[in-house]
C-alpha cells in the first residue's frame, strides 16, 4: 500500500497546544512520581531500622545532591497536585471550551512556576 499522505517525524517542527504540554507534563510528574516514591520508601526503611541508619539518611539528606532531589520529587508533586485540580475542575464543567483550556493550562502553569520557585527557596 503506497500511501501519499505527508508524515512529518521530526518532533521539534510539530507545533502542539498549550493544554497539550500540560496534560504530558502531567503524566511526566506522574511517572517521576511514581518511582520517587520508590526512593522516599527505600530511605523511610533505612531510617527506621536502627539508630544509625537514620543517621546515615540524616546525613545523606543534607547534602546538595539530595536537597535537589528532593526539590525534583516536591516538584513534581506540586505540578501533578495542581494540574490534578485543574482536572477535577474540568470535570465540574468548568473550562471546557478551547479558550477555557487554554486559560486552564496558563494558570496551571504560572502556579506551579510559584510554588516550585518558594518550594526551592524552603528546602534550601
Amino acid at each position: 500500500m503506497n500511501s501519499q499522505r505527508p508524515v512529518n517525524l521530526d518532533l521539534r517542527t510539530i507545533k502542539l497546544p498549550i493544554t497539550a504540554y500540560t496534560s504530558i507534563l502531567h503524566r511526566i510528574s506522574g511517572v517521576i512520581l511514581f518511582f520517587g516514591i520508590a526512593v522516599l520508601l527505600f530511605a523511610l526503611d533505612k531510617s527506621l531500622s536502627s539508630e544509625e541508619g537514620f543517621e546515615q539518611v540524616k546525613a545523606c539528606l543534607t547534602s546538595p545532591l539530595a536537597k535537589l532531589v528532593i526539590w525534583g520529587l516536591l516538584s513534581a508533586l506540586l505540578y501533578h497536585l495542581v494540574a490534578g485540580v485543574r482536572h477535577l475542575v474540568m470535570d465540574a464543567g468548568v473550562g471546557e471550551t478551547l479558550e477555557g483550556g487554554a486559560l486552564g493550562s496558563k494558570i496551571v502553569i504560572v502556579v506551579s512556576a510559584v510554588l516550585i520557585v518558594l518550594l526551592g527557596v524552603w528546602v534550601w
